[in-house]
């Protein structure tokens, strides 16, 4: 079976939403554009707007702590540099992220859906690259047939947006990523070595729906397959567009 390119993400502000787009332009040792470019700051982040550099997640509010945010979508227009952000408990909110007014405009927002025994979100910040959560601009790719593994051990049907994924894969056989480490892709005109496992965190087991808890996808993780990653991290070696349907070979 061919594999091929089933679905393209971004996640322009860092686990506070998602969207679905047909196409991209990979560059070279970058993200897909808009992934992660900003995140939240929370209260006692170390995170220095004077010096942005890249900081490890703990330093941001994520689903893990904050269940409720893994059901924010996204739209972003690239024209205006604007996002329009959408809950199931909120209503809709346009902001321009750069902007200091919207930013806090967006704080307000996200504080009623963030988790009021953890840290909470403080600052919409933008560092000096993508806010991934490795230090090198990673994209990460997600293997559908490894997914439904996953959906099998725990007998109910799972979004594979639970993973956080920018490309989903489908065609390989299940957990075929896992022995690709070193190894080259390509897609459409683009070329990404692949570079590491993704370990897992609570965030996958939330509804991407709801914002409510309802899977142990670590358990089944580590009861059925013995780890607990879902996923890898690859690196853009050569530029180029890619589009949903692309096939994805091995080079």
């Amino acid at each position: 079976m061919t594999a091929t390119v089933a679905n393209i993400w971004r996640h322009p502000i860092k686990s506070h939403g998602r969207e679905e787009i047909s196409e991209a332009t990979l560059t070279e040792g970058d993200c897909i554009p808009w992934d992660r470019r900003w995140a939240v700051a929370h209260e006692r982040s170390c995170f220095d707007v004077e010096h942005p550099r890249w900081q490890p997640c703990q330093e941001f509010s994520r689903g893990a702590k904050s269940p409720r945010l893994q059901a924010i979508t996204t739209y972003v227009d690239e024209r205006l540099g604007k996002l329009t952000l959408s809950h199931p408990d909120c209503v809709d909110l346009t902001i321009n992220p750069d902007d200091e007014s919207d930013a806090n405009y967006f704080i307000q927002w996200v504080m009623p859906i963030s988790n009021g025994s953890r840290m909470l979100p403080a600052r919409l910040v933008r560092g000096s690259q993508p806010m991934t959560d490795t230090a090198f601009r990673s994209i990460s790719i997600i293997n559908l047939a490894s997914h439904a593994e996953v959906e099998r051990q725990l007998d109910t049907e799972l979004s594979p947006l639970r993973w956080r994924g920018n490309i989903f894969v489908d065609g390989w056989e299940p957990w075929a990523e896992k022995d690709m480490i070193g190894k080259s892709i390509r897609i459409g005109d683009a070329v990404l070595e692949i570079r590491e496992n993704i370990t897992r965190c609570m965030a996958t087991t939330v509804n991407t729906d709801t914002g409510e808890r309802d899977a142990d996808t670590l358990g089944a993780l580590k009861n059925g397959f013995g780890h607990q990653e879902m996923g890898v991290y690859a690196v853009v070696t050569n530029s180029g567009h890619i589009r949903q349907g692309d096939q994805v070979e091995t080079v």
